[in-house]
């Protein structure tokens, strides 16, 4: 069966929206130009983007729906469904995987007994995995609500949904605060962060991501610019193994039994 036109806000969250709403548009010469942060705005209400959400931005930009929902499941910063206080995203990229973004994901799958994309029955977490977060030198990396909390381990990151979990104070590795969900939404609308020392709190990048750029001055650096977690002794280099490219591979040449040449449609050689 079709579906019914999405219910509209309430007559007074609908009057907070259009301003806010007004306010996002003026910032751009072409208003369709202002989605993206009108579906942050509607996300900031409700937690996710529903069809009221949809119907709201597209009432007001000059949209369909379709254009509009288009647009909301194409990036996955936007939520259609309802979720938690703090979405825990963890890096399972290639980088982040082997140095055991995996093991984290798998463990906090069990200890909080949900799946990808799934809530914790109090609401408070949503759990995902997540692509690559641009951090790759502070792998395995967790984000919560987009803030790094980098160098994880599996005790770490349970720890870190834990204190969520229970309201304990939780401070990402570098830049803003922690906040919630929705909090985070209204921030990415474009709308400033109000709370005391949040802007000054912000931060970049640490010595790690700076490191190839110190190098590319000719500055002078330490010999190691990484997290020390399993580094061997000073002094001490660590084994040696060949790569794919160094280990010798079985050729043509060198496989009589498997030689590579051209192969004609009928599969003979």
């Amino acid at each position: 069966m079709p579906q019914l036109p999405a219910p509209d806000y309430p007559a007074d969250v609908r009057a907070r929206l259009e301003a806010d709403a007004r306010e996002v548009i003026a910032r751009y010469p072409d208003g369709r130009s202002a989605l993206l942060p009108l579906l942050h705005l509607v996300q900031a209400e409700e937690g996710h983007v529903t069809r009221t959400g949809i119907r709201f931005c597209a009432g007001l930009l000059g949209l369909t729906t379709a254009e509009v929902t288009a647009v909301s499941t194409f990036y996955t910063m936007y939520r259609r469904r309802a979720g938690g206080d703090y979405q825990v995203g963890v890096c399972t990229n290639t980088l982040c995987a082997v140095l055991g973004g995996d093991a984290i994901f798998d463990t906090l799958k069990r200890h909080l007994g949900v799946g990808n994309g799934e809530t914790t029955d109090d609401g408070k977490v949503t759990l995902e995995h997540i692509e690559c977060n641009a951090a790759c030198d502070f792998a395995p990396v967790v984000m919560v609500n987009w803030e790094f909390f980098d160098n994880q381990t599996p005790e770490s990151a349970t720890r870190l949904v834990d204190d969520l979990r229970a309201g304990r104070p939780v401070e990402p590795t570098r830049g803003a605060p922690l906040c919630t969900y929705k909090e985070t939404a209204r921030i990415l609308a474009g709308f400033p962060d109000a709370r005391p020392g949040a802007v000054e709190a912000s931060g970049g990048a640490g010595p790690a991501s700076l490191a190839g750029l110190r190098l590319a001055k000719g500055e002078s650096g330490p010999a190691r610019v990484g997290p020390p977690r399993g580094e061997p002794p000073q002094g001490e280099r660590p084994p040696e193994h060949p790569s794919s490219h160094d280990a010798p591979q079985q050729t043509s040449a060198s496989d009589p039994e498997h030689p590579s040449g051209p192969v004609t449609e009928e599969g003979e050689g």
